[in-house]
């Protein structure tokens, strides 16, 4: 017995050490690089995983738009690109050249370019540090050369961006001696990306320029392109505090008319529910006698209803008995969680909101606590009744929920616009923005500047001040958004809570209302042509900076290796292609701009203020700094009240320079505008006999939508 014992054992070590050498040599796999449409290839490593962020979308790219931008060739070597599988993980190398900045990997709050920075993509929610853990951990780049790389895998991806140094690299760094040299680096140069992927294959895509706005846009569209929202979403949104009633509702709407202040949509927080942390999608009877009755009210004075969910389902939910076979192992907050990789799950959860809410006239949802943080989301080792991985479960639940709600929605013909917490490749075309509880003014902006990198949207939303000051900048800026929301779930605070900025206030919100013919034209863009309509100045043609880093002072205690810091903007930004907004924050009475290339001129009084230089601005309290281009037409609803049908516009002119602009027009409601119900209508501005500049718009097509009324002109120079 002994024998076979000591035999057994010898065996096992001898089975054991084959193993280990087999994983021990690493396997280099050739890529071939498949062109599937216009400037977009894609490759295969290994074995890449059935589920991964485009089979959960679903969303049929659009190839048609990417084959109509510019032709362009592959923009890497690719024999550079190296793949290498070992330990039953994938290893990617993508070279980079020495000037080279790179932009995306997800939703970050406190840089814009991701160059020598260590991340863990994996959804989360933000807790103040860019390593990886975010709302929306996107696993796509975007290179100052105008090339794009995504990594379609729905796992934690570990990613080194220009930070490991290869002791086979074709560009080591120049070794130097810290003791005598004050050029030493605590950061010796790297040329490469790399990306660990903790499975056995992968699939990579690669998208061409020739800008780097080009490549942001054919990732877009390989995604479906852009959301394009609602009308009635582009408006200004309330939502008010979680145990509000419909009484308490309705005097709500009646203190926004009584102050003269636009209302567009009204949100509901948990309160609206029997029960919430778990919910039973159920209305609470008391508080809400009449639902249908009450949004049919409201619908009535041209507001739209919006109501809080979260993912997990109480036990007391009508909802259960049939749901529950479909739910993880695990509980949340004592709720059940669909499976919604389960078309069962899918059903069931859409049959309950279509005929509890969505047949009440419920126009949308916000979806929260679908992000993290770890201890308030499902632990990694759940198991769901579909089999899939609770770790690719966690990087895709925000997506599915989108797809569901979405698809609900399209299966009435109605669009929607909502919020959401956990987002995700894949999702671009979905209607819903990424919001947090993280409240850092400043870090709002950069998030809203890299969101446009990423193929998401994020609105810097207002919920409270310490002072007027602090109300009027953030209520400037959130107007200048994708969502322009006041979120008073917590403490019911007003639009008007700070009486000596109240007319300011309601000024800019006033403002982002006439906005809308610009900024639906803008999400159009983004809809037919994948460009984001609220955009990095990285990713404006004629942009540039002075690239240097400041200098890293010594210091034992807070930098003892001398580390210097990137000098990045990170706080103004493009809406659309002719407007500039450069915030300011509390405290501050001046800023810097810096202009792109041309002539800019300010939006509210049209006077010229700079060419292809850095400005100075001191606007004053009562203004956010906002600047157009030369030649910049910016039309405009006549009436602030307008987000639905029939408006009239006054179509601005910024300069002296000739110019033309196509606003984009349909039913504002539904998709029949995917039918080619929809139009363009040109606006020209040329150069009569005399020399003076004259404006022109063209006749609606026959048979398409013309929501445009009177048509006057404000030539601003």
């Amino acid at each position: 017995m002994k024998i076979w014992k000591r035999f057994f054992a010898i065996a096992q070590v001898i089975v054991l050490s084959f193993s280990f050498s087999l994983s021990a040599n690493s396997q280099a796999m050739p890529l071939v690089w498949q062109k599937i449409a216009n400037g977009v290839w894609k490759a295969e490593a290994g074995r890449p995983e059935a589920m991964n962020f485009l089979t959960v979308s679903g969303v049929a790219p659009k190839t048609s738009a990417i084959n109509a931008m510019l032709p362009v060739d592959f923009p890497l070597e690719e024999n550079e690109i190296k793949v290498e599988l070992y330990d039953g993980k994938t290893y990617l190398r993508f070279p980079l050249d020495e000037a080279e900045k790179i932009f995306g990997l997800g939703l970050n709050f406190k840089t814009v370019e991701q160059r020598g920075r260590i991340l863990r993509l994996h959804v989360d929610h933000y807790d103040g540090i860019d390593n990886g853990r975010t709302h929306a951990p996107v696993p796509f780049y975007v290179s100052s050369k105008g090339y794009g790389v995504f990594i379609n895998s729905a796992r934690y991806l570990d990613v080194w961006v220009g930070t490991g140094v290869r002791a086979d690299s074709k560009h080591p760094p120049v070794s130097t001696d810290r003791n005598s040299d004050p050029q030493w680096s605590a950061s010796p140069y790297s040329d490469n990306v790399e990306v660990l992927v903790p499975a056995e294959g992968v699939e990579l895509y690669v998208f061409g320029g020739p800008t780097t706005l080009d490549a942001v846009s054919r990732f877009n569209l390989y995604q479906g392109g852009g959301c394009l929202p609602p009308k009635w979403g582009l408006g200004f949104w309330h939502r008010t505090p979680t145990l509000f009633s419909d009484q308490d509702l309705l005097n709500e709407v009646r203190g926004f008319e009584e102050h003269k202040f636009p209302l567009t949509v009204i949100g509901l927080e948990p309160g609206w529910q029997s029960k919430s942390y778990p919910c039973t999608y159920e209305w609470d009877t008391k508080r809400f006698p009449d639902p249908q009755g009450l949004i049919s009210k409201l619908k009535g004075k041209g507001i739209y209803t919006n109501l809080w969910i979260n993912p997990y389902v109480a036990p007391s939910s009508k909802l259960i008995s049939s749901l529950k076979p479909y739910t993880a192992s695990h509980t949340v907050w004592t709720g059940y969680v669909p499976d919604y990789a389960m078309k069962e799950a899918t059903q069931l959860v859409g049959k309950h909101f279509k005929d509890n809410l969505l047949n009440l006239g419920v126009s949308g949802f916000k979806m929260d606590e679908n992000d993290g943080f770890d201890f308030w989301l499902w632990p990694d080792v759940t198991r769901f009744p579909s089999g899939v991985p609770s770790e690719i479960m966690r990087q895709s639940y925000g997506l599915m929920m989108q797809k569901n709600f979405t698809q609900l929605y399209r299966a009435e013909n109605k669009r929607t616009y909502g919020l959401v917490r956990a987002s995700n490749a894949g999702a671009t075309s979905f209607p819903f923005v990424i919001y947090n509880d993280y409240y850092s003014h400043k870090d709002f902006i950069t998030a809203l500047i890299n969101s446009s990198f990423i193929g998401t949207l994020w609105t810097p939303e207002v919920r409270g001040s310490a002072t007027a000051e602090e109300w009027l900048r953030r209520m400037q800026t959130v107007c200048f958004s994708p969502m322009a929301m006041l979120n008073a779930w917590a403490d019911g605070t007003k639009p008007w809570s700070f009486p000596e900025v109240e007319k300011q206030v309601a000024d800019v919100a006033n403002l982002r209302m006439q906005l809308i013919p610009y900024l639906y034209t803008c999400f159009a863009e983004y809809t037919f042509y994948g460009r984001p309509p609220f955009r990095a100045m990285n990713l404006v043609d004629g942009f540039s900076v002075e690239d240097k880093s400041e200098t890293g002072e010594l210091n034992s205690v807070d930098n003892p290796y001398a580390m210097a810091k990137k000098r990045e903007i990170k706080d103004q930004y493009m809406v659309g292609d002719h407007l500039l907004i450069a915030p300011l924050f509390t405290g501050e009475t001046k800023r810097e701009v810096v202009l792109p290339k041309g002539k800019w001129y300010d939006f509210f009084t049209g006077k010229l203020v700079g060419e292809s230089q850095v400005i100075t601005v001191s606007p004053g309290l009562d203004r956010i700094p906002v600047f157009v281009r030369d030649g910049g037409i910016i039309p405009m609803a006549t009436v602030s009240s307008v987000s639905d049908g029939k408006f009239d516009i006054v179509i601005r002119h910024y300069g002296d320079k000739e110019s033309d602009y196509n606003l984009y027009d349909d039913d504002g409601k539904t998709f029949d505008y995917e039918k080619g119900d929809f139009s363009w209508r040109k606006i020209s501005v040329k150069r009569n006999k005399k020399g003076e500049l004259k404006g022109t718009v063209s006749p609606a097509e026959k048979g398409k939508p013309d929501n445009l009324g009177s048509i006057s002109w404000d030539f601003k120079k």
